[in-house]
């Protein structure tokens, strides 16, 4: 493809493999990282992907991001929100703090991530910003009110984005994974991850790689005509 992509949480998790399909699909890659100096430095030496440190929540942190981002690698032309965190609690017990930082990375941070290299987009006539939402965006789940919001407006994002930059060649969509068998998931007591299985029909969980094909996908010039477009991607655990 010769395209340049970033993606946001890319040295690990789903991330790590969205990263991974880019760069074997001919893109040169840029993944951002919050805060696990360790895991991004060995994500490199593996990959060859350089990694860059900032928190999506920031928009001046983004921008400037964004911008060394491009003088190292050239224009962006793929944008790939993924980044994101959870602090989950019951509504009742759910604090400001806690819905506010839900909101600041989950939503924010696709706002901040995107508009950056939004103008460069509409300049060069073509981009594509696919957006890693949520299967508990689409149907909501326990204690996740802040983070059910979030993936859900992660929707309303890339269907107002993608009305806005189809004249210019820009595609926005958007990816629902279910649950995924990544680091977070896997690490919870199998008891509960049994219970998770159970209500999947496919009755596995799915793969880091299975998201990552999606994306890849959406970036390529094959994906040209979907736009403004969701993926679900959950072992047909839930219909939108």
């Amino acid at each position: 493809m010769g395209r340049v992509a970033l993606v946001t949480g890319g040295s690990r998790g789903i991330g790590e493999a969205i990263s991974k399909a880019l760069k074997a699909q001919g893109c040169s890659v840029a993944a951002t990282y919050a805060g696990n100096d360790e895991k991004a430095a060995a994500f490199t030496a593996e990959t060859g992907i350089k990694t860059y440190k900032w928190n999506v929540a920031d928009y001046a942190a983004s921008k400037a991001g964004v911008e060394q981002v491009e003088a190292d690698l050239g224009p962006i032309d793929i944008v790939v929100a993924n980044a994101g965190i959870t602090r989950d609690a019951p509504f009742h017990r759910m604090t400001p703090e806690q819905w506010s930082e839900v909101i600041d990375t989950n939503l924010t941070g696709v706002f901040n991530t995107v508009h950056p290299v939004w103008p460069g987009m509409r300049e060069r006539k073509f981009g594509r910003v696919i957006v890693i939402s949520s299967v508990n965006g689409q149907k909501g789940q326990f204690a996740q009110v802040n983070y059910a919001a979030t993936k859900a407006g992660d929707i309303g994002i890339v269907r107002s984005l993608a009305q806005e930059g189809a004249r210019a060649g820009i595609t926005a969509n958007a990816v629902c994974p279910g649950y995924i068998a990544t680091e977070m998931v896997m690490a919870v007591p199998e008891k509960v991850r049994e219970s998770i299985i159970a209500q999947i029909p496919a009755g596995r969980l799915g793969e880091p790689d299975e998201i990552a094909r999606c994306v890849a996908f959406l970036a390529s010039d094959d994906a040209q005509f979907i736009n403004g477009s969701t993926i679900s991607a959950n072992g047909a655990q839930f219909f939108s």
